[in-house]
Order: C-alpha cells, then structure tokens, then sequence
C-alpha cells in the first residue's frame, strides 16, 4: 500500500472513529491512537507512522463498531445544578465583571 493510499484509508477510519466516539476531539483521537498503537509516552502522536495509526484505528473501529447502534451518552449537567453541601438548592451566580 502506498503513502496515499494509507492516508486516504487513515483519514476515513479518523472519520468512522469520529462517528463512534463523537465526544472525543480530534486532539483527542489522535493521542488516543497513539496510545492504542503503542506509543504511550507524551509527544508520541508526532512519531506515529500512518501504517501505525491506520492499524490502531482498525483495532478500534472492530472492538467498538457495536456502539454504533447505542445512543450516545448523555451530556453531563451544567455545575451548580446540584444541591449543594448545605442542603440549598439555590445556585450562586458570578459576579459581573466590572464588580471584580
């Protein structure tokens, strides 16, 4: 397979990964293939070979393809929608920034 031919497959993965794990960024995605092609050290994303991430990729897309029928989670509550310590529910609001 040839330099192109590898990233044309690599960038469809990237996106059917995008597809699977729609909360991960790209930043994201690409660290995480890092990590999943054996590269756990930081900085690694910039020594990972196409072939590497193309191969990692495919790994996941198999082990997850099932959570393309699930509903996505859902997103997590906006801080300070939650009672607080105190057993209040009132939620404390940011002052304006001319009062700081």
């Amino acid at each position: 397979m040839t330099g192109e031919e590898t990233r044309a497959e690599l960038l469809t993965a990237l996106k059917e990964l995008g597809q699977l794990f729609p909360a991960w960024r790209l930043g994201q995605m690409l660290a995480n293939l890092a990590m999943a092609a054996g590269h756990p050290e930081s900085g690694a994303v910039w020594d990972l070979e196409d072939s590497e991430a193309l191969a990692a990729a495919r790994r996941l897309i198999e082990r997850n393809g099932s959570r393309k029928n699930q509903e996505p989670n859902n997103p997590l509550q906006p801080t300070g929608a939650a009672t607080s310590v105190s057993g209040s529910s009132a939620v404390r609001r940011a002052a304006p920034a001319a009062e700081l």
